[in-house]
């Protein structure tokens, strides 16, 4: 499961973050957010805010972002919400770090699609660079989870890093991966089985066949 835990909250945890304001681009994607629901249901945006104020915590510290109490404290503010019903939200919904994390957030499924398509050997090649449950490597680059399902079961095992899913995964493709994050490259996301597009069965189709190449709508032809 994912890790949960809450950061503890510090003299140094508020020194560093108890003036915690929107930057302007953050502060105009607030602003819209909060914009999109009517009068008194302003408390509706808070997964936005949580999840703006997460990116600018990264933006800032060079990381995939977390919320130290501070900034959840802030978003109650802008909310005008108690403090504990902000902080409830960010405990349930995994997409939130409690705690600091590293440049690339490592998060490999187990369940067990994955784990019958090999998942034991991406957690594995994973390990091999360091990287154990629910820490974050000494050189500040990686933090690895191990997660329940995220929802890719037809291209298992695959693994989220940041905001970008990566399938069909091997030890190799997964090596090939952290590579190319190391280096600061954006290695392709999504399957990486060659020839394969999306989750489409693998080799020839015999239905759906204009998938092969690119998404394709085909609700016109339906209809």
């Amino acid at each position: 499961m994912a890790e949960r835990s809450i950061e503890p909250d510090t003299p140094e945890l508020r020194a560093r973050w108890g003036q915690f304001a929107w930057t302007q681009g953050w502060a105009d994607k607030a602003k819209a957010a909060i914009a999109r629901y009517p009068e008194g249901r302003q408390r509706s945006a808070v997964m936005a805010l949580l999840d703006y104020a997460q990116r600018q915590v990264g933006e800032e510290t060079n990381t995939q972002g977390w919320l130290p109490i501070p900034v959840i404290e802030f978003v109650a503010r802008e909310l005008s919400m108690p403090v504990i019903r902000v902080l409830e939200v960010a405990t349930f919904y995994t997409m939130f770090n409690l705690v600091p994390v590293g440049r690339y957030h490592v998060q490999v499924c187990g369940t067990t699609p994955c784990m019958l398509r090999g998942s034991d050997d991406i957690i594995a090649t994973c390990e091999k660079r360091g990287m154990h449950h629910g820490h974050t490597t000494k050189d500040g680059l990686w933090t690895f989870t191990e997660v329940e399902c995220m929802g890719n079961c037809a291209s298992a095992p695959m693994v989220q890093i940041n905001d970008d899913n990566y399938e069909d995964l091997t030890p190799e493709r997964m090596d090939a991966i952290l590579d190319a994050l190391a280096r600061g490259e954006q290695p392709k996301t999504g399957t990486q089985e060659p020839g394969r597009h999306t989750v489409e069965p693998a080799g020839a189709l015999s239905t759906l066949t204009a998938m092969v190449d690119e998404n394709h709508d085909y609700r016109g032809e339906w209809a």
